[in-house]
């Protein structure tokens, strides 16, 4: 295979500067596809994108490198490309650019004639690089770009949620390590709802997404995502016809068709889509779009097959610990009791043909919640139920049905970059002007309430917009909505600092505990704005595993319990080791002398500022999924390996932490390691360890000297978590009182899963049941942060489970973290060079 036409390198610059520079211009390459030649003597070599050499995608047919070894021996590596052996640039195990001769044909590099053959095409396809029978290719992956492409090539002739409140209100969210089943008739919008977790979860949140299609092809995937983000009818995109908005849409999604892998292929079964899943790196969900009711000879996935391929994709969910959706089309009980999937959402019309009824269900507890939907399949969604379909072709603007006209201008002005047709706004900026349009659009009143915080920050310190006229009509736009928001309340601008991070809603101040007092383990009065004591209590009683929920106080004092230790938390208390921290005194509003820490960067981190990032609600956030054993620890001993069926306490080697940008992922436990080196941890770090040796972060699982364990369980929490949520919704606008009520009593809940004072009275004593929830928070803490590290972020600091500090460009979060007063999300406050880290209400 030839490389085509050569192309003229878009940069050159010698190796020692190639070196310094080469994460950025691997994103370069990546990104933008430039190409960059490069000179060492007499040498010369292009690093160039995959697209320039799709035969460097295959999986071992080339020398690869990670980024971080080859910029090591980066004069090495440009000598061999120039002498006709390509080597491939990886990030973990992921292919992004390759190092090439300047004027060689590329089929001469290949010693396996087969590399080139089955290489991926160049629109961006990945090729799944695990066991095949004899005889057949291996599966490939349709990138979104490619569907892209194909349709509009042709001419006239898109944690993870919903991205829909009520349901993820409903749903707690969809799982990890759980098989969730939209169960809908024919032509009931089933295949809709996976779709909307798959647009939410790749084209808003920017994680990765694998699509498995067996019913609709890719060409359908991209025009009903396209329908459905610009409101423009789905039977007129079917021909081929698009608006100019829709083709600027097209050429934004384009840009983030990375995030969403589409397999259409023949013969897709669900072993397949087991097999090829494994090697989707950092996948956050996969759709199974879907399971056909009545028997297809040339569909797999159709009639008596469904019961086992249905447990095939639980297999896989729990393997990959990612949530797999499926799409069944019928609601029938008997063959929804054959899949046997763990949470079933089934779809029924209602006497209001503009409403549907969605019901939750799951397998240990039945149903326990429902949600109203408004189908609008003309742009082929859903909306939450009372919005109305939009009354526009073609998505050229927002629905004047709600909103005040200051917040249609807004949106209207803001129009050229949340479309991404202009460049030049900050993300954070960008992120809430984009919510403000999908509410506008969608008719979401509620949603459009949460936001008025976050624009009105906005308004009040606008960004520092592009010197064009749709950057001037933004600001006045932006000014006039502050002038608004001031006329009717005035006074109430907060500092200038954040950068849309809604500063008005009173912060989490860092997850701090709750003093036990007498009297706290008594239920809450009917008047309290959040009875979180008595919903915990209901949440483990519902559950049909009959849980323990205290330990005799005969046998606290043998078995695992002794063994279990606040310092199993692995709160990370980490800072950066070539950045500087210091205790410095401060004097708050109230007179109180305080000391707070004070982070001195160094000159080559370059310019910057201290990007602080808050996670709200880490802890009840944490229990939508904590792995843990509801009943008794039975002694299981050494172990060969992990268990996944089973969760407790596990003693394991301290393993290996090679890199110094990050935290070990054990955080504060292995400051306590005992007299051989070995410290105890709970499964939800187990379960981070396994997922870091399969991405290849570490060398290997550490031994299991001793454990003790119980049969597993995610959802014990899991009715608390959804209602603690929409709890918060509710109360975090509000603030004031009852919203510092809510936290208190969320705190002393979960602290009296395990009090510290033995002589406080609990309706609870399981330290496992503690431990393991505050370190399924530092895990996802800590996991967050490394998927910002990775994409190029410079980490300063890493505390607690809730607070981590970045080094970066003004009001420029790492756009890993998604900002908003949800659980999960984040509030990023920006301080300068030298000053101090503020703390709670300072």
């Amino acid at each position: 295979m030839s490389q085509g036409p050569e192309q003229p390198p878009e940069n050159a610059m010698n190796s020692t500067d190639a070196r310094k520079e080469l994460f950025a211009l691997v994103k370069a390459a990546e990104e933008d596809g430039v190409t960059t030649l490069i000179h060492k003597r007499d040498d010369r070599a292009l690093l160039a994108p995959l697209d320039r050499f799709p035969a460097a995608r295959q999986s071992g047919a080339f020398p690869s490198h990670v980024l971080s070894a080859a910029q090591k021996d980066f004069g090495d590596l440009i000598s061999r490309a120039a002498h006709g052996e390509p080597q491939v640039l990886r990030r973990s195990r992921t292919p992004v650019a390759v190092l090439l001769p300047v004027d060689a044909n590329s089929a001469s590099h290949s010693s396996d004639p087969a590399a080139a053959a089955g290489a991926a095409s160049a629109g961006g396809a990945v090729t799944s690089p695990g066991t095949q029978s004899r005889g057949s290719a291996p599966r490939r992956l349709a990138t979104l770009g490619d569907a892209i492409g194909s349709v509009l090539a042709s001419g006239p002739s898109g944690g993870p949620t919903f991205g829909l409140p009520g349901l993820d209100a409903a749903t707690g969210g969809l799982q990890p390590g759980l098989l969730t089943l939209v169960a809908a008739p024919p032509a009931g919008g089933g295949s809709l709802l996976g779709l909307a977790a798959a647009r939410q979860t790749a084209l808003v949140d920017g994680r990765k997404v694998l699509y498995a299609a067996s019913g609709p092809n890719r060409a359908d995937i991209f025009r009903r995502i396209l329908a459905a983000e610009t409101g423009g009818d789905y039977p007129r995109l079917k021909q081929g016809r698009l608006t100019e908005h829709e083709q600027q849409v097209a050429d934004r999604l384009r840009q983030q068709a990375a995030v969403l892998l589409i397999d259409d292929g023949s013969d897709l079964t669900a072993e397949a889509i087991a097999e090829t899943a494994p090697h989707v790196e950092d996948v956050a969900l996969v759709v199974v779009d879907r399971l056909q009711a009545a028997h297809n000879a040339r569909l797999p996935l159709s009639g008596d097959r469904l019961p086992g391929a249905s447990q095939v994709l639980a297999t896989l969910a729990r393997t990959l610990h990612v949530p797999v959706l499926a799409v069944v089309d019928s609601a029938d009980p008997t063959l929804l009791g054959l899949l046997d999937a763990d949470v079933t959402l089934t779809l029924a019309p209602t006497d209001d043909p503009a409403k549907v009824q969605v019901t939750v269900s799951e397998r240990d507890f039945g149903a326990i919640g429902s949600a109203y939907l408004g189908p609008d399949l003309l742009h082929a969604r859903f909306l939450d139920a009372g919005a109305a379909p939009l009354a526009v072709t073609g998505g050229e603007g927002p629905a004047p049905s709600i909103g005040a006209a200051v917040e249609r201008e807004l949106a209207e002005a803001a129009l050229p970059y949340t479309s991404g047709a202009q460049q030049g706004l900050p993300a954070a900026a960008t992120h809430v002007l984009a919510a403000l349009r999908t509410a506008l659009a969608g008719g979401d009143q509620k949603a459009l309430a949460e936001l008025r915080p976050s624009l009105a920050e906005l308004a009040a310190a606008p960004p520092s917009v592009p010197e064009t006229a749709e950057g001037r009509a933004l600001a006045a736009a932006l000014n006039a909505y502050d002038t608004s928001v001031s006329a009717s309340t005035p006074g109430q601008h907060a500092a200038a600092q954040p950068a849309a991070d809604s500063e008005n809603v009173p912060d989490d101040e860092d997850e701090r505990e709750q003093v036990l007092q007498p009297g706290d383990e008594e239920d809450e009065p009917d008047s309290a704005p959040f009875p979180a004591l008595k919903l915990l209590k209901d949440a483990v009683g519902r559950s049909k595993m009959h849980p323990i929920r205290v330990i005799r106080i005969e046998d606290r004092e043998s078995g695992p319990w002794p063994l279990i230790s606040e310092h199993m938390d692995g709160e990370p208390r980490w800072v950066h080791p070539d950045v500087t921290s210091s205790r410095v005194p401060f004097i708050r509003d109230n007179g109180k002398r305080v000391r707070r820490d004070q982070l001195d960067v160094p000159a080559s981190f370059g310019a910057g500022v201290l990007c602080l990032i808050d996670r709200n609600g880490s802890y009840p956030s944490a229990c939508s999924a904590v792995p843990l054993a509801p009943n008794k620890l039975l002694h299981t001993g050494a172990l060969a390996a992990f268990d996944k069926a089973s969760a407790g306490i596990y003693l394991i080697d301290i393993p290996e932490w090679p890199r110094t940008d990050m935290p070990h992922p054990l955080g504060r436990i292995i400051d306590r390691p005992d007299a051989q080196g070995r410290v105890w941890v709970t499964t939800p770090h187990i379960k981070q360890l396994e997922r870091l040796v399969r991405d290849g972060h570490l060398a290997a699982m550490p031994t299991i000297h001793d454990s003790w364990t119980g049969k597993a369980n995610e959802s014990l929490f899991k009715p608390f978590y959804a209602a603690a949520r929409q709890a918060r919704m509710e109360l975090v606008q509000a603030g004031g009182e009852p919203y510092k009520a809510y936290k208190t009593r969320l705190s002393i809940a979960l602290r009296l899963l395990w009090p510290k004072r033995q002589e406080q009275k609990s309706p609870f004593w399981r330290p496992d049941w503690r431990m393991s929830m505050v370190a399924e928070a530092s895990v996802r803490h800590w996991t967050t942060a490394f998927k910002a590290v990775q994409e190029g972020h410079t980490l300063i600091a890493l505390r607690n489970v809730d607070a981590a500090v970045f080094w970066t460009g003004p009001d420029t979060p790492p756009d890993t973290y998604r900002i908003g007063t949800g659980f999960g999300e984040v509030k990023a406050k920006f301080v300068q060079p030298g000053e101090f880290i503020p703390e709670g209400d300072d």
